[in-house]
């Protein structure tokens, strides 16, 4: 890695440190390091974190947004619907988590945004296997979503922002369990 980015090894050593503390890579006992599997056994306990994330700081946006937190989440949007236009999955998955950490920074409670940004930044892999449950052609109700979130937000309205969170949440949830639970055999007559 370090002859293939013209980089020394440290910051290298470091950054696959930093990913393995994030439960991204694995260091084999060789010293090879790899990606590290999805825990499937554990999607029920992310999904419930999630979830209830979701629905808290959209929550707390509602409540303690400012107008210039309201242009990020705008600006953060306007991203998203264009890496949807574009069908770039890889921005989609970026731009998402920018949308939603936003979100939670509006909020004003640091512990739930750096939880969220947590929770955010392990399904980063889980949204590869959702944008491409769609064939990486994203339906354009996901941006008309967060619309809804941000017009929640910026009209204080916390009962709809939290309910709005919580859809938002289901519909993924649901998307990654269906992809992931569903009967894709070929019954072929022998």
């Amino acid at each position: 890695m370090a002859e293939r980015f013209a980089m020394s090894r440290t910051p290298i050593r470091e950054a696959l440190v930093r990913l393995a503390g994030d439960g991204l890579v694995t260091t084999l006992p060789n010293r090879s390091t790899v990606v590290s599997n999805i825990d499937f056994l554990s999607l029920p306990a992310f999904f419930d974190a999630i979830t209830l994330m979701y629905r808290v700081t959209t929550r707390l946006a509602a409540r303690n947004r400012t107008p210039e937190d309201l242009a990020v989440i705008r600006a953060h949007q306007a991203d998203f619907a264009r890496a949807v236009r574009d069908q770039d999955a890889l921005g989609m998955i970026a731009t998402n988590r920018d949308f939603h950490a936003s979100i939670a920074d509006a909020g004003k409670n640091p512990y739930y945004a750096s939880l969220f940004a947590r929770l955010l930044d392990e399904g980063r892999r889980l949204l590869r296997l959702y944008y491409s449950s769609y064939a990486d052609k994203l339906p354009e109700e996901f941006v008309t979503e967060h619309e809804e979130m941000i017009r929640a937000i910026e009209n204080q309205d916390i009962d709809t922002a939290d309910r709005l969170g919580a859809t938002h949440a289901d519909q993924i949830v649901l998307q990654i369990r269906t992809l992931i639970a569903e009967d894709r055999r070929e019954h072929i007559p022998l």
